[in-house]
């Protein structure tokens, strides 16, 4: 899934549940819920195969990404900072991914396992109408509520 729908949802949880430990532990665990539903994703092929000299363009893409999602936080919340930081712990999951690429180490080599194995298989293939569904029902969903 994008990260706009993840930081959506997780600043919703967030500015739901008043009790910070379970709001930003409900919107982390939200990533790998939000990632096992049928989605569509871009290609970030060159940040995946660790040819920085050639990512800049999946770094513009997933920073428009986050910026979309924090400006509609932003725009929408009416409790930014414990909204900020439930859409940030909703997309730590993918930091930790990006982390481990530049600094590979055992603990985030069994995240980026786990992730992989709850994250909608690349392989299978899903319409195009479902893939971006999906995800524009969750953020329309975490907006309505998120007001």
């Amino acid at each position: 899934m994008i990260l706009t729908p993840h930081i959506l949802v997780g600043a919703t949880l967030a500015s739901k549940i008043k009790f910070l430990p379970l709001a930003l532990g409900l919107a982390f665990l939200s990533h790998y819920f939000f990632d096992f539903l049928p989605h569509l994703e871009y290609p970030i092929k060159n940040i995946q195969r660790k040819n920085w000299n050639k990512s800049f363009l999946d770094f513009l893409k997933v920073f428009l990404d986050i910026s979309v999602g924090l400006f509609l936080v932003f725009i929408l919340s009416k409790n930014l900072p414990l909204a900020m930081a439930g859409g940030f712990f909703a997309i730590l999951p993918d930091g930790f991914i990006l982390l481990g690429l530049i600094l590979p180490n055992r603990l985030l080599k069994i995240h980026y396992s786990f992730h992989q194995k709850i994250h909608f298989p690349e392989s299978k293939k899903v319409p195009l109408f479902w893939g971006i569904f999906s995800q524009v029902l969750a953020m329309f969903v975490a907006i309505y509520f998120l007001r």
